[in-house]
C-alpha cells in the first residue's frame, strides 16, 4: 500500500463551489471519507452552502452523477467517492477501472476537474485504513480538490 501523497499546496478555498457524488454502498466507510472531504475543505474556508452532496446507490452509478453535477456549471470542481472491496472474484477491479475511465471522460468533455474519490481494495481492513484510519484520503481528496477548482478559475474552462 502506497503512504505517498502529493505535497499540501496552501489554497483558500472561500468561494470555491464544490459538488460530491458518493456511493451509499459502504455506507460506513463512505460516510468516513466523506466526513473527512468536508473537513478538509471547511479548514481551507470552504463555505457549508457552497458544497452539495448527492447520493447514490453504489460506485458504479457514481460517474453519472459526476457528470450531471459538472453538466450544471455550478461547480469548481466535482468530487467522486466510493468504496469498492474485493471478494471472491475480481469485479471490484473491473467497476474501478470502469468507473476511473468514466469519471476522466466527464472532466474532459464537460472542463471540470473531478477528482476520482473511489477507493478500491483488496480488504475490507485495507478500506478502513483508507476511509477511516490513519490513512486520510478523505482530506488528501479534499487539497486535491481545492488545487484543481483554483487551478481551474486561473486557467477557465467551459461554464
Amino acid at each position: 500500500m502506497s503512504l505517498d501523497a502529493p505535497s499540501k499546496q496552501p489554497v483558500r478555498g472561500a468561494g470555491l463551489r464544490f459538488g460530491i457524488a458518493a456511493a451509499r454502498f459502504n455506507e460506513e466507510l463512505v460516510a468516513a471519507l466523506l466526513a473527512r472531504l468536508e473537513t478538509g475543505l471547511k479548514e481551507a474556508g470552504v463555505k457549508a452552502r457552497d458544497v452539495a452532496v448527492v447520493r447514490v446507490p453504489g460506485s458504479h452509478e457514481v460517474p453519472w452523477a459526476a457528470g450531471r453535477l459538472a453538466a450544471a456549471r455550478k461547480f469548481d470542481c466535482v468530487i467522486a467517492l466510493g468504496v469498492l472491496i474485493g471478494g471472491d472474484t475480481n469485479h471490484h477491479e473491473m467497476v474501478g477501472q470502469s468507473v476511473s475511465h468514466a469519471l476522466q471522460r466527464v472532466a474532459l468533455d464537460s472542463g471540470v476537474p473531478v477528482i476520482n474519490g473511489v477507493i478500491v481494495t483488496d480488504t475490507l481492513a485495507q478500506a478502513r485504513v483508507r476511509c477511516a484510519g490513519r490513512i486520510n484520503r478523505g482530506v488528501e481528496f479534499a487539497h486535491a480538490a481545492l488545487a484543481m477548482a483554483a487551478l481551474k478559475r486561473t486557467l477557465g474552462g467551459k461554464s
